[in-house]
């Protein structure tokens, strides 16, 4: 089911997230559901606090960015409590967008790999290294499972540029062809 995303502002994005116990069905479904999601707003990645619900659990597939990325055009995994365990490699700067953030990208810098600890939608443990834009997605990702968003990542000066635009998405002031809920 394809679900609403949440637009910035929106308290449940400035949320910890909670750990997920195990599967069930309502995880299942979750995750369905964000795969759907994420699918209809041709987005690489989402969170489950960007549609509503609180739990550390995201979704990949960076097969939008293959043209340009070959590495990410396999990358499609579920993320279920997730631990970034160390970084590595130089930072690099890439235009980073948000489907709850639409229609803003800003140079933002990360580190070129990580390591993360998780579970698939199966609940096996994985222990992975990633690199290039598949780990900038995780990271992105991951950011919002701590109640945060890229902007936060951009200098004082960039927060500021952006800060309208960000004020009228806060009120739904926004041009999605996908569904979006306000706070």
């Amino acid at each position: 089911m394809i679900l609403p995303i949440y637009l910035y502002g929106s308290s449940v994005l400035r949320q910890r997230c909670a750990v997920v116990d195990g599967l069930s069905p309502v995880i299942a479904n979750l995750i369905a559901d964000l795969k759907d999601t994420m699918a209809n707003a041709e987005g690489v990645g989402l969170a489950a606090p960007q549609v509503g619900v609180a739990l550390r659990i995201f979704v990949t597939d960076g097969g939008g960015l293959a043209e340009k990325y070959p590495e990410a055009q396999n990358f499609v995994r579920t993320f279920i409590n997730p631990k970034i365990i160390e970084t590595a490699g130089k930072l690099w700067r890439y235009s980073e967008g948000c489907l709850s953030i639409p229609n803003i990208h800003e140079d933002v810098e990360r580190p070129y790999r990580v390591r993360v600890q998780y579970a698939d939608e199966d609940f096996n443990e994985h222990d992975e290294w990633f690199d290039s834009v598949c780990a900038r997605i995780i990271q992105h990702e991951y950011d919002h499972l701590d109640g945060k968003n890229y902007t936060e990542r951009l200098s004082p000066l960039r927060r500021q540029l952006v800060k309208s635009k960000l004020s009228r998405i806060n009120k739904g002031i926004v041009d999605c062809k996908y569904p979006v809920k306000v706070r």
